[in-house]
């Protein structure tokens, strides 16, 4: 669990090490609010979020920092902590 004031740049930290193939989740306490985050190319990423909405969104790494504070403050809305794990293909 990481702190929310930090979950933007250690998950873009994690992001950039992140072999093709693999995801990265970022989950409420509950887990029953959060994004997915999948590597599908070197510069491409997949980020699918699911709770109050449920979208997908095809984007590089230059501008998945700006969807990432969007997407935090509609997922996380009143959450202090982010359950952060990585998964393998």
């Amino acid at each position: 669990m990481i702190d929310i004031g930090s979950a933007i740049p250690a998950t873009l930290a994690r992001l950039k090490k992140l072999p093709v193939g693999n995801s990265l989740e970022l989950l409420t306490y509950k887990r029953d609010r959060g994004l997915r985050i999948g590597r599908t190319g070197d510069n491409a990423f997949r980020v699918r979020e699911f709770g109050f909405r449920t979208e997908v969104f095809e984007v590089d790494l230059e501008s998945m920092k700006k969807l990432l504070k969007t997407l935090l403050k509609r997922e996380f809305p009143r959450s202090n902590k982010v359950r952060v794990q990585e998964s393998g293909s």
